[in-house]
């Protein structure tokens, strides 16, 4: 059989599409996993360098909170949504840990509410 085959007209010929390949927003995405790298490798340079102490712990929420702001801004595409939608969603959140967090605290004997009553 010949390889010699001409293409009569109305004839499909497949062809393989390639897209053109391009950037989609992902240097944003990768800045913000590095700065998050970063402020993890402090965090454990941090922890393993100090003893227990309260300025750790400050450090360690610190730095907590800003890693949670950069996940859910960058990676969850938080900061691109309108600013009532956002608040819509962080102001419970943050109301639910507050609250889950004292009573956690209350809980474990760590806070005693007995000179408040």
């Amino acid at each position: 059989m010949s390889n010699n085959h001409t293409h009569t007209e109305g004839e499909y010929i497949p062809e393989t599409y390639i897209p053109h390949a391009e950037s989609h927003g992902t240097g944003s995405l990768w800045r913000t996993f590095w700065i998050l790298l970063g402020i993890t490798i402090v965090d454990f340079i941090i922890y393993f360098a100090f003893g227990a102490s309260m300025a750790r712990n400050i450090v360690f929420i610190a730095f907590g909170i800003i890693k949670a702001i950069l996940i859910v801004g960058i990676f969850m595409h938080l900061n691109y949504e309108a600013k009532f939608l956002r608040w819509m969603i962080v102001l419970p959140a943050v109301i639910f840990l507050s609250y889950l967090v004292c009573f956690l605290l209350i809980e474990g004997n760590y806070v005693s509410l007995e000179k408040y009553f």
